[in-house]
């Protein structure tokens, strides 16, 4: 939904502008966004080109989509960096329809995982592993949702965008062709090891081991000791 036209308005510009950039950087199309219910293509093209203006239920929507804080498409409107805290009562606010788009996609990202080839397939890893980022990306609006106010519909949001990365990290990780990431998770989980443990053991600092299983670039020396780690305490 989207309020009247309220005439031109340079706020309005600059921040569909603002969401239109950041959709394309994070490859969100619009179909995407009609599908899930978050907003139809006429209104988001609408809003995108500084015509219109989403009501506050859609803006929080497009804004956990977007990986934004809450308040942010309206501060962006202000001239305001979108990244600004809010205060708190403002954004407590918009929790609930948070949680309402966390699990919404989290429901899509269901159905895209259900829709992927058998592991064998030689697309199973690169497709799983997209997935799994966009995931990481959608767990962090959740859990930077749950500083401001942890509520029953936050705490389930993000135990299902969880429960899908284990089990599709699990399952990646016994795939020809796992990524040194999924395959270092999934030998952790096996271990009952925690991130502390994981680092102590394989004589890194902790956030290489977050880095490697986030598909981030590591030095090659701390890459190896992973990857011996690996081999030494997977008993596959």
């Amino acid at each position: 939904m989207v309020e009247p036209d309220l005439g031109e308005d340079p706020g309005m510009v600059r921040a569909g502008a603002a969401a239109a950039a950041r959709r394309r950087e994070l490859n969100v199309s619009q179909r995407s966004l009609a599908a899930e219910g978050v907003i139809n293509a006429g209104a988001l093209i609408a809003f995108e080109k500084g015509r219109s203006w989403p009501r506050q239920g859609t803006r929080a929507k497009l804004e956990a989509i977007l990986q934004w804080p809450p308040g942010a498409i309206e501060r962006l409107r202000r001239g305001e960096p979108a990244e600004a805290r809010t205060e708190r009562r403002a954004a407590a606010d918009e929790i609930p329809l948070i949680a309402q788009a966390v699990t919404a996609a989290a429901n899509t990202f269901g159905s895209t995982i259900t829709a992927l080839p058998d592991p064998e397939h030689p697309e199973f890893v690169p497709r799983a592993t997209a997935i799994l980022s966009d995931l990481r990306q959608l767990e962090a609006v959740a859990a930077r949702a749950t500083r401001i106010q942890v509520t029953p519909a936050l705490i389930r949001a993000l135990s299902t965008v969880r429960t899908l990365m284990d089990e599709l990290t699990l399952r990646a990780a016994a795939a020809p062709g796992a990524t040194l990431g999924q395959r270092l998770y999934a030998t952790r989980r096996r271990a009952n090891l925690t991130i502390s443990e994981t680092a102590q053991a394989a004589g890194v600092p902790e956030d290489v081991v977050t880095r490697v299983e986030a598909e981030e670039q590591v030095p090659a020396d701390a890459s190896a000791a992973v990857d011996e780690l690996i081999a030494q305490i997977d008993w596959r």
